[in-house]
């Protein structure tokens, strides 16, 4: 390989990178991850999500590694480096003020993501529409369940939790600004990267974890230099990875603070923007 054309490192976010809202990973963008490392390149993914929301279908595509829970969980080759908790107290803590004020929500840990009570309900009216009285919209939905509702815990009742890595919330009545007020100097809140859960959707985890740190970790971990990594994402939790990584690309459809500090800017992800981006810098050929 020329200098050039030297094994690089891929940090790849999922929602919005990856994945589509519909759960899917188009098929330009199965093809860029094969190739990618069929051409000797190294494949992480560097996602908000926890691994339990790691389907088999991602998976299956082929990974070297993964920085989950924005940084707070990382994993190379089937080894995990690290893992960074909740502590139960705090986990109570959040569930408490969730269910108080009428907040749906989800605890991310590695083996479960678990739902609050009305939380269901909630997701099928967002991805599917008014199930209770359009029969089109329940068919569409019993059809083709998305993946993310089905593999989600409900039921829960003892949130007594000593594995969880965040929460996620989706929007409510309560503002992003005073749920982030609320847990000020115990949480870092951002805001959720996903679009459907509405503009004062977020998550709440650990201080001082973001994907920058992971990665740097993961890079100590290989011996591998900073010069050789490529960061690709969409939204403002991906900030620290674009600028760590020796070259930033941000999605045709990632936020627009993203794109401010991005070195390249691909197509949307529909649009086959993770195949051209690999395209265009040398990790794949047409």
């Amino acid at each position: 390989m020329s200098q050039d054309q030297q094994r690089k490192i891929i940090f790849i976010d999922i929602d919005g990178t990856l994945v589509t809202d519909d759960g899917s990973v188009p098929e330009s963008a199965q093809a860029a991850c094969r190739l990618a490392r069929e051409n000797g390149h190294l494949l992480f993914l560097c996602t908000g999500r926890s691994k339990a929301e790691i389907y088999d279908e991602i998976w299956d595509l082929g990974f070297d590694g993964l920085i989950g829970a924005g940084g707070g969980y990382v994993e190379v080759g089937g080894e995990t480096l690290y893992h960074k908790k909740v502590l139960p107290e705090d986990v109570l803590d959040m569930v408490d003020f969730f269910i108080e004020h009428g907040i749906n929500f989800y605890l991310e840990s590695n083996s479960a993501l678990y739902a609050s009570p009305n939380l269901k309900t909630h997701l099928e009216r967002l991805l599917h529409g008014d199930i209770e009285n359009d029969p089109a919209a329940r068919q569409q939905m019993e059809a083709s369940p998305h993946p993310f509702i089905t593999q989600l815990t409900y039921g829960e009742t003892d949130w007594n939790k000593e594995d969880v890595n965040k929460v996620c919330f989706l929007e409510s009545k309560v503002p992003f600004a005073t749920i982030k007020q609320r847990f000020e100097g115990k949480f870092q809140a951002i805001q959720c990267t996903v679009p459907i859960f509405g503009e004062d959707s977020g998550e709440l985890m650990l201080p001082g974890i973001h994907k920058a740190v992971a990665i740097a970790d993961v890079l100590h971990h290989l011996g591998l230099p900073v010069e050789h990594t490529i960061g690709i994402g969409d939204g403002m939790n991906d900030v620290e990875m674009l600028e760590f990584c020796k070259l930033g690309i941000a999605m045709g459809n990632a936020k627009p603070g993203l794109k401010e500090i991005a070195d390249d800017i691909t197509d949307d992800l529909e649009n086959d923007g993770l195949y051209k981006s690999f395209v265009k810098h040398g990790l794949i050929s047409v």
